[in-house]
C-alpha cells in the first residue's frame, strides 16, 4: 500500500508542479491526481469531484493533500475529506515539496507529510549572490 497524491490548486499550478516534478524524476512513483480550481466553480461539485478522486488514489495507504494557498477555496474544499479519515491536508505546495514527497514515496502517510512539510521549508531560500 502506498500514499495516494491529490493536488488541489488554483487553476494548472498542481498539473504544472505534478508534470515538472514527473519529468526530472523521470517518473512519479505514486498514484496522483491534480485538480484544478477555477474562479467560477461550484464548490460542492469540487468537493464531489474530490471525493471521487480520493476513492481512485487511496489503497488503503492514504490520501496527501496539496494545496497552493490556505484559506482559499482549494483549501476550503478539502473539508469534504474530514470524514474519511487517513488524509494529511497541507497547504503552500510547491516545487521542493512534490519532489521530496515522489523521492519518499515509500514512507507512511505522517511520515510523508513530515517530509512534504520540511521540503516545502527548505526548498524557500534567499540567493544572495543574485
Amino acid at each position: 500500500m502506498t500514499v495516494g497524491v491529490l493536488l488541489i490548486t488554483h487553476n494548472r499550478i498542481g498539473a504544472e508542479l505534478l508534470e515538472t516534478a514527473t519529468t526530472m524524476l523521470g517518473r512519479c512513483p505514486l498514484a496522483a491526481i491534480a485538480i484544478e480550481v477555477h474562479e467560477h466553480d461550484d464548490p460542492d461539485a469540487l468537493r464531489a469531484e474530490i471525493l471521487k478522486c480520493a476513492e481512485r488514489l487511496d489503497d488503503g495507504g492514504g490520501l496527501l493533500v496539496l494545496t497552493d494557498l490556505y484559506g482559499s477555496t482549494p483549501a476550503n474544499v478539502t473539508d469534504a475529506l474530514h470524514r474519511r479519515g487517513h488524509v494529511q491536508v497541507l497547504s503552500g505546495v510547491n516545487l521542493p515539496m512534490l519532489v521530496r514527497v515522489l523521492n519518499y514515496h515509500q514512507l507512511d502517510l505522517g511520515s510523508l507529510a513530515e517530509k512534504a512539510l520540511s521540503g516545502g521549508r527548505d526548498g524557500v531560500l534567499g540567493c544572495p549572490d543574485a
